[in-house]
């Protein structure tokens, strides 16, 4: 992105043509990457789906090894109330949480904080209200913690944000073609002054 902004300013303030078409060419590039991919996701949307809980379980395993990761999990369950991939039996994958473990983890058999169903009379976070919950029967989750999927979830979300995310998109893609008709127009009156200096 540096590369990018620097060959598009400096290019355009030395009047550069090799610079301007290298950012005009990148940008368009960009766009037709974006566009592609655009098209993928929603031809493939199984592969996506699956690309996506693969992700999301590989992540669950690593949930205590990288405290940006964890937060962003707890973000995302928190947020979408939703836990796991498919649901809390996901936190399966993860070594402190395995039901099966032969660790002696406190959180053995439970879920992260984020799954749980927020107290309203609770000022404070209470970070044990996983433990041990899922040693009860799948009925009793219901009142205590998520247990619909993140991955559902966020499948749930999208419809009913379409507005917002296409609006986003459309105004990324129409600062690009923008951009693209800036240095296109640049480069032509680079071009053509300096055609006429020539004569």
């Amino acid at each position: 992105m540096f590369t990018l902004g620097f060959a598009g300013c400096v290019g355009a303030l030395r009047e550069n043509i090799c610079l301007l078409k290298f950012f005009c060419g990148t940008i368009v590039f960009i766009f037709l990457l974006e566009l592609a991919v655009a098209v993928m996701a929603f031809l493939f949307q199984d592969w996506v789906r699956d690309r996506v809980k693969e992700f999301f379980e590989n992540n669950i395993k690593s949930y205590r090894d990288d405290i940006d990761l964890q937060n962003i999990i707890d973000s995302l369950q928190r947020i979408n109330h939703c836990c796991g991939a498919q649901g809390p039996e996901d936190w399966d994958f993860n070594i402190y949480f395995d039901c099966k473990s032969e660790s002696k983890s406190r959180e053995k058999c439970g879920v992260p904080f984020s799954c749980c169903i927020p107290d309203p009379a609770q000022k404070v976070v209470n970070t044990q209200c996983g433990y041990d919950i899922r040693k009860k029967s799948k009925s009793q989750w219901d009142d205590q913690i998520f247990v619909k999927g993140c991955i559902h979830a966020l499948e749930a979300w999208l419809p009913r944000n379409i507005y917002i995310v296409a609006g986003v998109f459309i105004a990324i893609s129409l600062l690009q073609i923008f951009g693209i008709f800036l240095a296109r127009t640049l480069i032509s009156d680079i071009e053509a002054v300096k055609a006429s200096n020539a004569f």
